[in-house]
């Protein structure tokens, strides 16, 4: 049974750090890894069908706070897809060609193709969350783009690109542990900046911003799932559930071969 559900856009989200940690109902350490191997296993299954039907494609969009695990999660789960089958996106401060088109012009150009798992490493969502809570953008511009965006993921949906998206939800003494884990390891300091200071000493505001993200863009098309975050295995677990539900629910199948194709056995020595 899948334990997360789509985020209901008719309340506001609990994003307190007591909704950081793991849900109750979660089966013990020793069952979840057992079934985290068959999730893993069963993703593959789906994920290479997909590739070899190729007329649909997922995409799985990724946000939350620095720590959240993005890159872990994206480690763990979507390690278990063929790279032929498998697109990651990352979306880093847009460039100067960036900055001239309109803000969706760079994600639309790496939305999966037909036959692939996409996975955004954040996305256009930075548009209503860092560039609001920041200033880089004025209320007016950044206010019409929750339709755009619900727009735009369902011009997506309509034209065979499923899409579901994820909130690490970490608490913010969880962060702290995390974020001093990246200069006590020399291997991981290059992943910290002063900018996750700043970001940090926004919490609030950031937690605002996602608030009105999730509220307002959570729809029957694009869903939002708000994921405990705290326990890496748990978060794992719980976007891996979810992600093997859709999957199964596309239902990819595996063409048939062409016969002339088999023909090609008997030639074969």
């Amino acid at each position: 049974m899948t334990l997360l559900k789509p985020h209901d856009p008719a309340q506001r989200p609990k994003l307190g750090d007591e909704d950081a940690a793991a849900p109750p109902g979660l089966p013990g350490k020793r069952g979840r890894e057992q079934e985290m191997e068959e999730l893993l296993a069963r993703l593959t299954e789906l994920a290479t069908a997909l590739t070899a039907e190729g007329k649909r494609s997922l995409l799985v969009v990724l946000q939350g706070r620095d720590g959240g695990g993005k890159d872990g999660l994206i480690r763990k789960v979507f390690g278990a897809i063929n790279p032929q089958g498998m697109h990651l996106a990352s979306f880093a401060a847009p460039s100067g060609a960036e900055l001239r088109h309109d803000y969706l012009w760079r994600v639309h150009q790496v939305v999966p193709e037909y036959g692939q798992v996409g996975v955004f490493n954040r996305s256009h969502y930075e548009e209503v969350l860092v560039a609001r809570v920041r200033g880089l953008a004025p209320r007016e511009r950044w206010e019409k783009r929750y339709d755009q965006i619900n727009d735009f993921e369902r011009m997506l949906t309509e034209n065979g690109t499923t899409v579901v998206k994820f909130m690490l939800h970490i608490s913010k003494g969880e962060q702290k542990k995390r974020l001093l884990k990246r200069l006590e390891r020399p291997e991981k300091r290059w992943k910290f900046a002063p900018s996750d200071l700043e970001d940090r000493m926004l919490w609030d505001e950031y937690t605002e911003a996602y608030s009105d993200a999730l509220t307002r863009c959570s729809t029957p098309h694009a869903p939002w799932y708000i994921v405990p975050a705290d326990e890496k295995g748990v978060r794992d677990y719980l976007v891996a559930q979810v992600v093997v539900d859709v999957l199964a629910a596309m239902n990819p199948q595996i063409p048939e071969a062409d016969p002339r194709v088999m023909e090609l056995a008997d030639k074969i020595v």
